[in-house]
């Protein structure tokens, strides 16, 4: 196996570390008040699973949506939002075969209205689903990443929801605005059922364990051998293959391009390496075959905290 020796190079400093998630500043963090799942029809199981599904190169198509990097323009422990909307967007783009342009659902509506987690201080994808079943959410032309939300600064509002500016005018909220949601969510876990998952309808959300090998991790499949299993991390998982026999789960992380393999990672598949295949959270866009206009209201223009 390859051996990590790059240190972390940004890390937590406005909690007095050099990493970028830890027990101790966990971005993942579990609620003890999950919802019921919405379920409407459950997945049946294939009996003949592709031994590789990657939907970053499906049928020579790639269906992943953007790499972010949830640490910019400051330290924000958003994971659970980063995880929660790409896997959304990607389902999005499956659904719309790849059709221009891309839809990235934006985690600042998440991390600013969604109030069942604490915005920059954790929380968990399964409640951001939860929560853009039961609320429109935008995407990132309407409300860009700020790294702040509800617990720091970033409250809700109308115009953190959707903005325009125009040069020397206050920015305000546009008279209408595209919005989207989910119409299914759950859980997931266990190797095989997650395949089933991913090789049908799409990436999934994932928590997991960050040992320190992981954060200095360059490339190469990653097989933690410190047995870490303490959940302090979202990440998306986009496919599973095998390579030179070793199978793996191939993940988007929220650490930006400059980490890992262009901001991707594989992991071992099949042994629970870093607890990655034992809490996991799916969703299913709503119909996005006909555009879903939000019209704006005089009380979201006035809305007193917009800024």
């Amino acid at each position: 196996m390859k051996t990590f020796t790059v240190s972390a190079l940004l890390g937590a400093v406005a909690f007095g570390a050099l990493r970028r998630v830890s027990n101790d500043q966990a971005c993942r963090v579990r609620n003890p008040n999950r919802a019921e799942p919405l379920i409407k029809a459950p997945l049946l199981h294939l009996q003949d699973l592709p031994e590789q599904v990657l939907w970053n190169n499906f049928n020579g198509t790639n269906f992943l949506t953007n790499i972010r990097n949830q640490h910019i323009p400051q330290y924000c422990g958003s994971c659970w939002a980063h995880a929660a909307t790409s896997a959304l967007s990607d389902r999005i783009k499956i659904a719309r075969n790849a059709a221009w342009p891309d839809v990235n659902i934006a985690p600042q509506v998440l991390i600013s209205c969604e109030m069942k987690d604490d915005g920059c201080h954790g929380g968990e994808a399964y409640n951001a689903f939860e929560w853009m079943a039961k609320n429109e959410v935008t995407d990132e032309t309407c409300s860009i990443y700020r790294a702040r939300g509800h617990d720091n600064g970033q409250v809700c509002s109308a115009m953190n929801i959707c903005r325009n500016c125009s040069p020397g005018e206050a920015c305000v909220v546009p008279d209408k605005y595209l919005v989207y949601g989910v119409e299914e969510f759950g859980t997931v876990s266990g190797e095989t059922n997650m395949m089933q998952e991913i090789a049908q309808r799409g990436p999934i959300a994932c928590g997991i364990a960050v040992p320190q090998t992981l954060e200095d991790y360059t490339g190469g499949i990653y097989c933690d051998d410190t047995g870490d299993m303490e959940i302090v991390h979202d990440i998306s998982v986009v496919g599973y293959g095998v390579e030179n026999g070793q199978k793996y789960w191939l993940v988007r992380n929220s650490w930006g391009t400059h980490w890992g393999e262009d901001g991707f990672f594989r992991v071992c598949r099949g042994t629970n390496n870093i607890n990655i295949e034992s809490d996991c959270a799916w969703a299913t866009p709503k119909d996005t075959s006909e555009k879903v206009w939000h019209i704006t209201t005089d009380a979201e223009k006035n809305d007193p905290k917009n800024d």
